[in-house]
């Protein structure tokens, strides 16, 4: 009789253990819907910009930036907007080249270059879909600091799982890793 009763002990905790793991499954699923829910939202958020302003969320983003901060600097902007400057030095001279921002050499040291927006570039920034540094960041900036703080420990987690090789990227703006063209 023991043994029997120690048996169905086995069978009940194999089966929690099976119910466990499956409703571990499913959580990791419906997280992962999420963060699909979260990429394509942004991606679809650069190509409504695209398509409405005729340039991409990051370079919005950079106007928005400068009309923030008259006289910004490019390792500012990097900062601002968690970047390498090589990537934000890039931006700048799409945008310069599109009239669209001016750079100017500040007197007192002729290596300092400050950003300021053409009046196309404000013109630009006016009728630009809003947000414009984008639905992630916005939504991001407007999460309670202990929730980000949790949320940043726990990406932080899954991406110690992940073991990513490439962690240039985490400096690339959204857009180009989404590949919006």
């Amino acid at each position: 009789m023991k043994t029997i009763k120690e048996s169905g002990k086995s069978v009940t905790n194999r089966a929690r253990k099976k119910s466990s793991r499956k409703a571990d499954q499913q959580l990791a699923l419906a997280v992962l819907m999420k963060f699909r829910l979260i990429v394509n939202s942004a991606k679809r958020h650069f190509k409504w910009v695209e398509k409405q302003c005729g340039i991409n969320g990051a370079q919005l983003w950079v106007l928005w930036e400068i009309d923030q901060a008259p006289g910004l600097r490019v390792s500012e902007l990097a900062a601002a907007m968690a970047m390498h400057q090589s990537t934000a030095s890039n931006l700048i001279e799409k945008l310069t080249q599109s009239k669209l921002i001016t750079r100017k050499r500040a007197s007192g040291d002729r290596r300092v270059v400050t950003l300021f927006l053409t009046e196309a570039g404000k013109a630009l920034l006016r009728r630009a879909p809003r947000p414009a540094r984008g639905r992630l960041p916005e939504a991001l900036y407007r999460v309670p600091r202990n929730a980000l703080s949790l949320l940043d420990e726990l990406l932080e987690r899954v991406l110690h799982e992940m073991r990513p090789t490439e962690k240039r990227s985490m400096k690339k703006p959204l857009a180009e890793l989404l590949a919006v063209k």
